[in-house]
């Protein structure tokens, strides 16, 4: 059995009529037919034992010829044909795996595009990636988006958050530039370094709170973080591009998402590991036991600055006031 591409011929027997050989088989049985009709006509001795003889031998001929073509047919489709189907079904099938293999290693499973406000979809994604993760890693810029979603899940994670040093001019330039042309050209440069600076403190006090949540988080404050934000599950990588300059600068840039399997992941995982051994890099640990006084020493160890009582309370305001502004944008729920 067989079918072209329109479905028209179907069977051997089809595809027959529609060859040469198809076509002298149907010469050869009206050849036949007209020996035997013209014979019939004719009285005997004038031609009529020749011509019957011809007329049969014709029909003989053609339903001999047309059992043998179609017996070669059959066995040349199981010998050629069908193979080579097969054949082709199989590459085209290895092929396939072989671009979704390349898919998976170098292009993301999800893109979302800029946006002004938080995106509920790519929330809800990437709080369905943190549930089914058991370490949580985090590059960025304050630490602030991470607290939230860790307060807001209800597992225990290993975390490592890397962010910046409110100590260092670089580590707020980047994101000072990127918020400046965000606001245009009424910003006020001076005014987003401050607010940068208390963000970072405002994220520190936010991870703290967090450490409920978590076996331990590991915090490392560097000089120089790379702009982009990086957030690392077991099974994927987010990576969100603040460095990306083409387009309108948005509060929330495009984020790409690549699978646990991917080469961006390696990479990311890699250079996260580079981050946290740099010289200048700083770290503290927290855990659910870390004291107040303990986190207080850590706190003005990496911020060059002691916090009262009624400061510390002012911050964790601010963190609870920024949980509850995102997480409803957000539709992450209370």
């Amino acid at each position: 059995m067989s079918s072209d591409a329109k479905g028209l011929r179907t069977h051997p027997i089809q595809e027959l009529f529609w060859t040469r050989t198809g076509l002298l088989l149907l010469i050869l049985l009206v050849v036949s037919g007209a020996s035997m009709w013209v014979s019939s006509g004719l009285a005997a001795g004038t031609g009529k034992t020749l011509l019957t003889t011809l007329s049969t031998g014709t029909m003989v001929s053609a339903v001999v010829g047309f059992g043998q073509t179609l017996i070669t047919t059959s066995a040349t489709r199981r010998a050629m044909v069908t193979p080579l189907i097969e054949e082709s079904r199989r590459a085209l099938h290895e092929l396939s795996a072989e671009y979704r293999s390349l898919n998976s290693e170098f292009f993301p499973t999800h893109v979302f595009e800029a946006t002004t406000d938080p995106d509920p979809v790519f929330n809800a994604l990437m709080m369905a990636d943190l549930r089914d993760s058991r370490q949580f890693l985090f590059r960025g810029f304050s630490g602030r988006y991470a607290a939230v979603r860790l307060l807001l899940s209800h597992a225990e994670w290993e975390v490592r958050a890397v962010v910046a040093d409110p100590c260092e001019r670089t580590a707020i330039s980047g994101r000072a530039r990127y918020l400046a042309r965000h606001q245009g050209a009424d910003a006020d440069y001076e005014k987003i370094q401050a607010t940068l600076h208390e963000e970072i403190r405002i994220g520190l006090v936010g991870l703290y709170l967090a450490r409920s949540r978590c076996t331990s988080v590991d915090v490392t404050v560097i000089g120089d973080p790379p702009l982009d934000r990086v957030e690392l599950f077991d099974d994927s990588v987010w990576i969100t591009l603040y460095s990306a300059v083409a387009g309108a600068p948005t509060l929330y840039p495009r984020t790409l998402r690549f699978s646990e399997g991917s080469f961006i992941y390696d990479m990311q995982r890699a250079e996260f590991a580079r981050l946290r051994a740099a010289r200048d890099a700083r770290r503290f640990v927290l855990t659910p036991d870390t004291s107040r006084e303990e986190f207080l020493a850590h706190f003005a160890k990496v911020t060059g600055a002691t916090l009262s009582e009624e400061q510390f309370r002012e911050l964790e305001g601010k963190f609870h006031a920024f949980r509850q502004e995102f997480s409803a944008k957000a539709q992450l729920g209370s």
